[in-house]
């Protein structure tokens, strides 16, 4: 009988935190011990989100309150600036699974510019592992430290490495225009921007200014066999609540055709339990990723033969997020990766 492992999550009660405490009381090997939140205490969970049940009907404590010797893993649902001070309190007492931006990033100078943040442990920024399994699955095994990616990054990374890697698209003029539900944007997003009793809004922000350019940049020019990658991105908010989408217009390079991307998807997609690559009239849309941690993937033909546009789809909150907090978890334990996600 395999032991249960005690976990600990900071930041419970946000919509990444409120889906992990989802995802965790499912997991057959794991006890949550501590629900943590840095502004709201003693409130019971199931007045946050009536859709959890559990045991003893758990209320939530103040994350400064956590006790490290409690648990053996602890899950940080936190907001970039944030995570970084509790890192500094728990480094190598424990696991730490953070899910801000704090550590995902190689280069503090990088940090400080994007997220104009002083950070207390920049030191640490090389003892994390970049938690994207499809790419490094084989060395997030026994790990203590993951850094998960950020939502934007898991939807463009995924489809747009293997690509790189294997010398199928130029690395310059990639286009990426991405979607994304409300919640995203966090619970104090204002919501009448995007619904008023009239109708439903829609809008870009931050048009290649975005602080995930920075993260996409570094991970995709750590897998070029080409000079520097360039690209454009144009996020958009959605008045949907959950849901991601990505489409990526790329370059093929001379000697390859659209059939490479095929193979290597396919490929991709052998390989890996939360990759579906859609072939067939199929449509790739929200309803076919919420609520699960799958990234789908679809291509489609440019009318100029040397181009090809990819379609990525993730729900924001699992595979951007909380799926793929706990991915990493189970590959870093030993477990079957996709113990209690959805696919």
């Amino acid at each position: 009988m395999i032991k249960k492992v005690s976990v600990a999550i900071l930041g419970s009660t946000g919509f990444v935190g409120l889906e992990l405490i989802k995802i965790l009381s499912r997991h057959p090997n794991v006890n949550i011990v501590f629900f943590g939140t840095e502004n709201n205490p003693d409130t019971l969970l199931k007045e946050i989100d009536p859709t959890i049940e559990l045991p003893n009907n758990p209320s939530t404590k103040l994350n400064t309150n956590f006790d490290t010797s409690l648990a053996e893993t602890v899950f940080l649902a936190l907001p970039h600036g944030v995570s970084h001070k509790y890192v500094k309190s728990f480094y190598n007492k424990l696991q730490i699974i953070d899910l801000s931006a704090d550590f995902r990033l190689d280069n503090i100078d990088t940090y400080k510019i994007n997220y104009n943040e002083t950070h207390s442990v920049p030191d640490l920024l090389n003892a994390f592992i970049y938690g994207l399994p499809e790419i490094n699955k084989n060395i997030l095994n026994n790990k203590n430290n993951i850094a998960v990616p950020g939502c934007y990054p898991t939807s463009v990374l995924i489809p747009l490495i293997p690509l790189l890697k294997n010398n199928i698209i130029d690395s310059k003029n990639i286009v990426i225009d991405s979607k994304s539900g409300y919640s995203g944007a966090g619970k104090k997003f204002d919501i009448s921007n995007i619904k008023n009793s009239d109708d439903l809004n829609f809008f870009n922000y931050n048009t290649n200014s975005h602080r995930h350019i920075c993260e996409i940049k570094q991970e995709l020019n750590k897998y070029t066999k080409q000079t520097e990658v360039l690209f454009s991105f144009n996020p958009h908010v959605l008045p949907n609540f959950r849901g991601m989408m990505s489409t990526i217009y790329c370059d093929l390079l001379p000697d390859t055709k659209i059939d490479d991307v095929i193979n290597c998807f396919n490929d991709m997609a052998n390989k890996n339990k939360f990759i579906k690559f859609i072939q067939n009239d199929q449509r790739a849309d929200f309803f076919s990723i919420q609520n699960t941690n799958n990234c789908v993937l679809k291509i489609f033909e440019h009318y100029d033969s040397s181009k090809v546009i990819i379609v990525s789809l993730i729900d924001n909150l699992i595979k951007g997020a909380a799926g793929q907090a706990v991915q990493c978890f189970n590959l870093s334990k030993g477990f079957d990766e996709s113990l209690a996600l959805n696919k």
